[in-house]
Formats: C-alpha cells, sequence, structure tokens
C-alpha cells in the first residue's frame, strides 16, 4: 500500500498563503503536498494561513457546499469537531457566502480535545465560530429545532486509519465495531432534537464498515425520521465510490486516508423552543481581534520564529510601544517595543517548543 499523503486546506480570507502543492479534486482550497514539511518551523501556519488536513476529510466539506444553500442567520453545529479541520472548511464555506451572517457551533465533548479545537478555531480566525464541549444528548434537549445543519463526523472502529495509525489496527475487532455502531446511533439519537424539520444531516466515519455507514443512516432515516440524499458518482476517476447510501474514500486508491459520508434531510417535526447557546456553556474564545490602529512591524523569517519561540527581539528601527508582529504581512500576535528590547506578548499556550 502507498504512504499516506500530507494536504493542507488554504484560509480565503487570509490570502491563500501557504504551500504549494496538487489541488484536491472535492476542495477548492485543498492542497496535497509532495512532501510533509515542518509545519511548526512555518509561521504561516502559526498566523492561520492554512490548516492541514487529510485531503479525504475534505470530502466532508465538498458535500456540504454542494447541498446546503447557505442563509443570512444560518445555524450549523459541527458536532464532533475536534481537532477543527471541518469546523474551519465550514467556517470558510459559509463566510464566502454569508459574510457574518451566520452562526457555526464546534462541539467537542472530551474537554482536552475541545481545548485543541478552540485554539485551532482561534488560529483560523473566524469570530463566527463558537465551541462547546456538551454532550450530544444535552445540545438535543436544550437546543430543539435550532439548527440547520449538523455535521456528525462520529467516532468509529477507524480502519480508514489503519495505513497512518498502526495502533489503531491493533485495536480494531468485530466487537469493536458493533461498540461503536451502538454508540453512533446512541450519539445521532441524541442529538437529533436539535435539528429543525428539513434540515441537513452530513453523517461521516473514517472507517469502511457497512454496520457503521450506511446501516446507520438507513437506521436513522427510518427510525429518526429523515429522507436519504442519494449520492452522486462524480469522482470516480479519483478513487471515491458510491456504497448504499453514501460515498467511501479508501486508503490506497485514493491519495488521503479513508473515509464515508452520507447525507439525510430531517421530514420528522420538532417539539420545544431553543434556548440560547449559551445554554451549551461556550468556551472563552481564543480568536485574537487586534487593533487596526497598532503599528504594524515586518518580520523576517528568523525573528518570526523567535516571536512565535517567545524570545526577546530587538527592532532598532520599529516604533516604540505597542506593534502587531507580522510575517509575509500576516499578523502573528502583539509586542511592545521599549527600545533597548521588546516585551514578547505572543501567548504562552501557543508558544513553538521545539528549538528554532
Amino acid at each position: 500500500m502507498q504512504e499516506s499523503s500530507t494536504a493542507i486546506r488554504l484560509n480565503p480570507f487570509k490570502g491563500c498563503d501557504g504551500p504549494e502543492g496538487v489541488p484536491v479534486p472535492w476542495s477548492p482550497y485543498g492542497r496535497i503536498l509532495k512532501e510533509r514539511p515542518n509545519f511548526t518551523l512555518d509561521p504561516l501556519f502559526h498566523a492561520g494561513c492554512y490548516y492541514v488536513q487529510d485531503s479525504s476529510a475534505m470530502f466532508v466539506g465538498y458535500l456540504f457546499r454542494k447541498l446546503v444553500s447557505p442563509f443570512n442567520g444560518i445555524k450549523v453545529l459541527d458536532l464532533c469537531a475536534a481537532p477543527g479541520g471541518k469546523t474551519t472548511d465550514i467556517a470558510a464555506s459559509l463566510r464566502e457566502v454569508v459574510g457574518d451572517a451566520f452562526e457555526l457551533t464546534a462541539n467537542e465533548v472530551i474537554r482536552h480535545r475541545a481545548n485543541v479545537l478552540a485554539d485551532n478555531v482561534g488560529v483560523w480566525g473566524d469570530r463566527c465560530v463558537t465551541v462547546t464541549s456538551a454532550d450530544p444528548a444535552v445540545i438535543g434537549r436544550e437546543m430543539p429545532g435550532y439548527y440547520d445543519v449538523i455535521v456528525a463526523d462520529v467516532p468509529c472502529s477507524g480502519e480508514g486509519m489503519f495505513r497512518k495509525d498502526p495502533r489503531a489496527a491493533k485495536e480494531w475487532s468485530p466487537e469493536l465495531v458493533s461498540l461503536c455502531a451502538s454508540r453512533q446511533r446512541r450519539i445521532l439519537a441524541d442529538v437529533w432534537p436539535a435539528l429543525r424539520e428539513g434540515g441537513l444531516l452530513i453523517y461521516s466515519t473514517c472507517t469502511y464498515e457497512q454496520a457503521e455507514n450506511d446501516d446507520n443512516l438507513l437506521w436513522a432515516a427510518e427510525t429518526l425520521g429523515g429522507d436519504i440524499i442519494p449520492a452522486e458518482d462524480e469522482f470516480g476517476t479519483y478513487g471515491v465510490e458510491l456504497t448504499g447510501s453514501g460515498s467511501l474514500l479508501k486508503a490506497g486508491r485514493v491519495p488521503g486516508e479513508g473515509q464515508w459520508a452520507g447525507t439525510l434531510r430531517k421530514t420528522s417535526s420538532v417539539a420545544g423552543k431553543a434556548r440560547s447557546i449559551a445554554a451549551l456553556h461556550p468556551l472563552e474564545s481564543r480568536i485574537q481581534v487586534f487593533d487596526e490602529s497598532v503599528p504594524r512591524v515586518e518580520l523576517d523569517l528568523q525573528q518570526a520564529l523567535r516571536y512565535l519561540h517567545r524570545d526577546s527581539l530587538f527592532l532598532p528601527d520599529a516604533p516604540l510601544g505597542m506593534l502587531l508582529a507580522c510575517y509575509r504581512s500576516h499578523p502573528l500576535g502583539l509586542l511592545k517595543n521599549l527600545g533597548s528590547r521588546c516585551n514578547n506578548l505572543y501567548p504562552k499556550g501557543r508558544r513553538i517548543l521545539m528549538d528554532v
């Protein structure tokens, strides 16, 4: 089996500045790289100019763009959102069409993963994204009929990750498949009330198991109330296969890892009135909003890396006082120039740990 590829997705609202590569067929900003660079040592990565995401995982964003017609005020839930690839893809797609007029809730029930999600959303920089760490049952109970779209990339048995993660292969068993299929149904049933009647569910996994993919989408349609939207054969020449109810990307047949995705339109009614998003206790925003009046100072590569390492800088030609440190015109963060040295105000939790 061929080695796994490395792919990125450019941020269209930060100039699409990033590594060059081969376009991903189903993503307008996806690029498959010839080799994996050291992203830690690229200031553009830290500036949120691109997100490192497997090319197969970008297929969910493709389905979103194909099937969703965004309107002002649209509300979307990315249910199992960590580490943030699908969230940032959806956010960019929404912003291109409706600007600031959308709400995207990025939820991750496991708290330490939610913190990673919050950091990645913060670096991406879209203020219309709210990060939460709520159980799907809480979302379903507190927010009935609130969301127009729910994206559920649910935990699975992980067959599609065997090439990338040997541990997933060791842990796989028929019993694990059964356990995952049952858990996935519970997750869908718990969150289902939060999707409005007529709303769209995009359901995905990174496994090949029918029990976790087609069977579960069919179960949701019959038990929870919905119509499956048939998949179309659009990328067969790129290795994407059609299954009973969705699209399957297999590692080795596509450049990326394994992914399955299918869609469902909700037909059942919703009872109850949704509360505000505050009911889900959002995490504190980690998006840095910089005052446009703060003078900018352009850093070269080594200066930028030292800044991201939280080292002291000496910028004798820069204005005194608060400055916005930039690399290739992209903001990295704040520093205060005292003349003899600069106080580095880059957040400690984001600093580069390796030697620069």
